[in-house]
């Protein structure tokens, strides 16, 4: 399938897996969930970013860092989900957000497994099964944003404040 670009829709029956941090502890995390993005982003402003993996180097020096910094500002213009995917699983997730600080649902840490959002209406990294380096914006279920990286190894065009930019 071909990435979405701006003024499609967001994709019916896509869902993650999610293991909601609800503690600090890196080392203990609950019973990972389906999470039916489909469904909870119909009515909201979401960010999703993707990366090809969680405690990579360029995703935890340089693209994760913005998001969590620069969070207030997305909910100030009216952003309401901030989201990252990896193909990394729930549990993997789940302490990558906690590691970073990230508390309760401030930024979702998904796990890109169930439907393979990225290789189905986003854009692979070639290597191997491992997500690209790309950022979305959906408005009310509307692709209002659709950057990838030239190389995965890049953090400009799916960065924080190339997406703040834009809204």
């Amino acid at each position: 399938m071909a990435p979405l670009k701006v003024g499609d829709s967001f994709p019916d029956g896509v869902k993650f897996e999610w293991a909601p941090i609800t503690d600090g502890d890196a080392t203990a995390c609950g019973i990972p969930q389906e999470y039916d993005a489909s469904k909870e982003w119909k009515d909201k402003k979401v960010v999703l970013f993707s990366v090809p993996g969680a405690f990579t180097p360029g995703c935890q020096a340089r693209h994760l860092p913005p998001y969590i910094e620069k969070l207030s500002e997305f909910k100030n213009k009216g952003v309401d989900v901030v989201a990252t995917i990896a193909s990394n699983d729930s549990w993997v997730m789940n302490a990558w957000g906690k590691v970073n600080g990230v508390k309760g649902d401030d930024i979702l840490f998904l796990s890109d497994t169930k439907t393979f959002f990225s290789r189905e209406h986003g854009w692979p990294a070639g290597m191997g099964d491992r997500n690209g380096r790309w950022a979305m914006v959906f408005d009310h279920g509307k692709v209002i944003y659709a950057e990838n990286e030239p190389s995965p190894k890049d953090v400009s065009v799916s960065g924080a404040e190339a997406v703040l930019a834009k809204l």
